[in-house]
């Protein structure tokens, strides 16, 4: 697989000065690029790193796929009062831009970014904050960080995300003229390198998608890792993982505190094949994730498996 690169305080968010799993000479899990004992574990760093920074809203899930996977797609987000403004999140903006004002005053609030201050979610705050006082026409950026401030939940009604799945990044310049032709060929390299991607709808923050000639599934689920572990380890002695005949789940990633297993599909699958077995799967994991008898040797074997296969890039 290719790498793609509530009113209320949640005075309550998960901070970790040194996750277990991240030793010092790592990378930052804050995705800054710089080694954990020179970012977030350095003691001094004056932003703390959330491990889960979306943790409580309803669009959690769909907020992860989007920042770190899903090439191209938008949503818009209602603003809590007394802000009155059209407001857009996109997975990725030119240039991976924070965020950019229209020409009509809309904001376009962008996921995937080049800076990493801890809270992904405040880092969202503090750019939307901004983005509401610039000038249309005006791109926003963040440079340091932001410091105390309203979190993205502070700002935005907690309410699931409408998502518009796009084929390429062509809704970037739908609205702007391009009479020299400059835009056009942009778009065309970065339609390029974007991997057909489509949101399932029979369970949410599933995404399927081709990449070269493979085809996969990754879902993001919101619950807690270890219940997550147990239920995928009782559905693989059942035999209910399975989402199309020859499918296998490969392993699985995480994101921003939520864990991310992934299916690799046979050659041809499709979304809609995809899409028609996986509401059965989804509905058989709650099942199992409210199963709270002690796990079997068998299923302790099968849970060992897929913990050991953890998948390092996206």
């Amino acid at each position: 697989m290719g790498k793609k690169s509530r009113i209320k305080h949640r005075s309550t968010a998960t901070v970790e000065t040194a996750p277990d799993a991240v030793g010092p000479r790592q990378p930052c899990p804050c995705g800054s690029g710089r080694r954990y004992k020179a970012c977030h574990g350095s003691g001094d760093s004056s932003s703390p790193y959330v491990a889960r920074p979306f943790d409580g809203l309803a669009a959690e899930s769909d907020l992860v796929a989007l920042r770190e996977f899903v090439p191209a797609a938008t949503a818009p987000l209602r603003l809590r009062e007394p802000h009155e403004r059209s407001v857009q999140v996109c997975s990725l903006l030119p240039g991976a831009a924070p965020a950019m004002v229209r020409d009509d005053g809309s904001v376009w609030l962008g996921l995937q970014v080049q800076h990493g201050y801890g809270d992904p979610s405040r880092d969202l705050g503090a750019v939307l904050l901004e983005a509401l006082e610039a000038e249309p026409g005006s791109l926003v950026s963040l440079t340091s960080p932001p410091g105390e401030g309203p979190r993205l939940e502070d700002l935005v009604v907690d309410e699931p995300l409408e998502i518009t799945v796009h084929d390429g990044f062509d809704y970037w310049v739908a609205d702007v003229e391009d009479p020299d032709g400059t835009m056009a060929g942009a778009l065309a390299q970065a339609n390029e390198a974007a991997a057909p991607t489509q949101r399932m709808t029979s369970a949410a923050a599933a995404y399927w998608t081709r990449m070269g000639e493979r085809e996969y599934l990754r879902w993001v689920l919101p619950h807690p890792e270890d219940a997550v572990l147990d239920a995928l380890a009782r559905m693989h002695v059942l035999g209910d993982e399975s989402l199309v005949e020859g499918d296998r789940l490969i392993g699985m990633f995480r994101a921003h505190g939520l864990v991310v297993p992934v299916w690799d599909l046979p050659r041809g699958t499709g979304p809609d094949a995809v899409d028609e077995r996986l509401g059965a799967v989804a509905a058989r994991l709650e099942e199992l994730l409210a199963d709270p008898s002690p796990l079997t040797s068998e299923e302790r074997s099968a849970r060992s498996g897929l913990a050991s296969r953890q998948l390092t890039i996206r």
